[in-house]
C-alpha cells in the first residue's frame, strides 16, 4: 500500500471539525504586538474542550472518581487574530485510546458572528488528555459517558 501524503493543516476548514465552540477574547488578551498572546490560544482550546464536555455530560472535577489531565499540548500558528474578532474553536478527536484522547483544535474567525468572513485556519492545536484515577493519580479507562461523547467528535464524524 502506497503512503498517502498528509494533508497540509493550513488547508483545514471549520467543516473539518465536528464540534464548533464560539469563544470570546478580551482586550487584555492582546499582547504588545497587537495580536493574541500565544498563551491565550491554550486557554481558548482548554475552554472549548471542557465547555463542550460540560454541556453534554455531567462532569464534577472535584468529585468525580476520574479526571482528565493534559499530558501534552502544542500549537502551530498560521495567521494572527486579535481582540475583538469573534472566534470559534473547531474540535475533533484524532485518536481515542483506552485511557487517553488526542484532540485537534482549529481556531477560526467565527463565520456566524463576523462581519468580515475569513475562512482560513488561524492556528491548529494538539491536545492530549489522559484520564486518571482521582485518588491514585494513575491512568484509568475513560468513563463510558465521556467516551460516547468523544466518539461524536472523531475526525470525519458529524455531531
Amino acid at each position: 500500500m502506497a503512503d498517502t501524503p498528509e494533508r497540509d493543516p493550513r488547508t483545514l476548514t471549520l467543516a473539518d471539525f465536528p464540534v464548533h465552540r464560539p469563544v470570546t477574547t478580551r482586550w487584555s488578551d492582546n499582547d504588545m504586538y497587537g495580536h493574541l498572546n500565544n498563551a491565550v490560544y491554550y486557554e481558548l482550546f482548554d475552554s472549548a474542550i471542557n465547555g463542550w464536555q460540560a454541556e453534554h455530560v455531567t462532569v464534577d472535577p472535584t468529585g468525580d472518581p476520574t479526571q482528565g489531565v493534559v499530558a501534552e499540548s502544542g500549537c502551530a500558528f498560521y495567521a494572527e487574530v486579535a481582540f475583538p474578532a469573534p472566534l470559534v474553536v473547531g474540535v475533533r478527536v484524532s485518536r481515542l485510546g483506552r485511557s487517553s484522547v488526542t484532540y485537534e483544535l482549529g481556531l477560526f474567525v467565527d463565520p456566524v458572528r463576523s462581519a468580515e468572513p475569513d475562512p482560513g485556519i488561524k492556528a491548529l492545536g494538539h491536545w492530549v488528555h489522559v484520564e486518571i484515577d482521582a485518588a491514585t493519580r494513575r491512568p484509568t479507562p475513560i468513563p463510558e459517558h465521556l467516551r460516547a461523547l468523544m466518539e461524536t467528535a472523531v475526525a470525519g464524524a458529524r455531531a
